[in-house]
């Protein structure tokens, strides 16, 4: 038996990968602990979860909406990641003295969890809930890249981090996807591929399966948990385009947007997104690296608009690989997304795609192919340990 511990940012999208494979850990045997956000933890990987608390920044800006670039690359490191991992550090250490973990798993934006594990002497491993780091997004900005390197070389002097860069751990990354959706790209030493952790995950949401119908077509349409402010356009745009056509629509609004909508679109402010992805047709989404492998995992062709961040190298993946129709998202208009939802409801090459991902990653291992690579790095630390 082993003692893993995970270090998570207070993001849903990076917390679900990791609590699958904590869970296929537990099964296992092992003993798995938590350092982050309490609340979302106790939510997510359930109440029962050892978590060890660590605060959050104070005043943390609010990011503006429109932010999209080069600004948002800045904003993300300068106002979101950096002051995260000088809050978080206190609560990383605290955990890695009481739990004394054999391995910690440091999440690519928890970067106290790798910068302290590395200083620390423990090996770890990076997990990489989405693929934009893989492909290098800095590649071609040396400016950006080292204004990011002294970012971190801030960090390690004022939270102790070891020399190693927190995003790649020399141990290993274990990233959630698979060559079938990356494409040709060359990939950074010791990357195991290990495809989406999709395993079946707490839910009290309830939801009126008797509105769906099963001869009819219905596609799910989520922007994810981080983009209400961004998206009401955009949805308001969907509703529009729903109107008038036979296929149904299953709009996750979480703030409240919308108004009065035609008979064929159903309004919630969240879903059951696993058990729902089994009894949809298609899923229009803001590429999010989470929502597109749990849709590409149950064969769903996509409608992708990226909104920020990794999103546009994820839509970019998606039709590369034929899964799916990219859309602007600012010009993301009634007309345009109709006739992108037509598209991918009628034209059975994008579903065919769609089941051909699905199979890579199912071949990948997804949640057991981690907790494997963990073990394996887990028995070779206690092995050291022995006299």
């Amino acid at each position: 038996m082993a003692r893993f511990l995970f270090v998570v940012p207070p993001l849903v999208g990076h917390v679900n990968p990791a609590a699958g494979v904590a869970a296929e850990l537990t099964a296992r045997g092992h003993e798995v602990a938590w350092a982050g956000h309490d609340e979302l933890l106790w939510h997510l990987a359930g109440p029962d979860a050892l978590v060890f608390s660590c605060a959050l920044p104070p005043d943390a800006p609010e990011r503006p909406p429109e932010l999209k670039g080069p600004a948002a690359l800045r904003f993300l490191w300068q106002d979101f990641l950096v002051p995260l991992a000088d809050a978080m550090a206190p609560g990383v250490a605290a955990a890695i003295d009481a739990f004394g973990p054999h391995v910690v798993v440091a999440d690519q934006q928890a970067l106290a969890g790798g910068l302290l594990a590395d200083a620390r002497g423990l090996p770890w491993v990076t997990s990489a809930t989405t693929s934009a780091e893989l492909v290098d997004p800095l590649a071609g900005m040396p400016k950006v890249a080292d204004w990011v390197a002294g970012l971190l070389d801030g960090l390690r002097s004022r939270i102790g981090g070891g020399p190693a860069d927190p995003r790649f751990s020399p141990h290993g990354v274990l990233a959630f996807t698979t060559r079938e959706l990356l494409g040709a790209v060359a990939l950074p030493p010791n990357v195991r591929l290990v495809g989406p952790s999709v395993t079946g995950r707490l839910s009290t949401t309830d939801f009126p399966w008797e509105w769906l119908e099963p001869h009819r077509p219905t596609v799910l349409v989520t922007l994810g948990t981080a983009n209400t402010d961004a998206g009401t356009a955009f949805l308001a745009s969907t509703v529009d385009a729903f109107a008038g056509r036979a296929a149904r629509a299953v709009v996750v609004d979480p703030g409240g947007a919308l108004g009065a909508v035609p008979p064929n679109v159903l309004v919630r402010p969240r879903v059951p997104q696993l058990p729902l992805l089994e009894r949809v047709d298609a899923v229009l989404c803001h590429a999010g690296h989470n929502t597109v492998c749990e849709s590409l995992w149950h064969g769903l062709p996509l409608v992708v608009a990226p909104i920020r961040d990794d999103q546009p190298i994820v839509a970019a993946q998606v039709a590369a690989a034929g899964a799916g129709v990219r859309l602007r998202f600012g010009r993301a208009d009634a007309d345009r997304i109709g006739a992108a939802v037509d598209e991918v409801l009628a034209e059975p090459s994008y579903r065919r795609a769609a089941e051909t991902l699905a199979a890579s990653f199912r071949a990948a291992g997804g949640s057991p192919a981690a907790a494997g690579h963990l073990e394996q790095l887990a028995l070779e630390s206690l092995a050291h340990l022995r006299p």
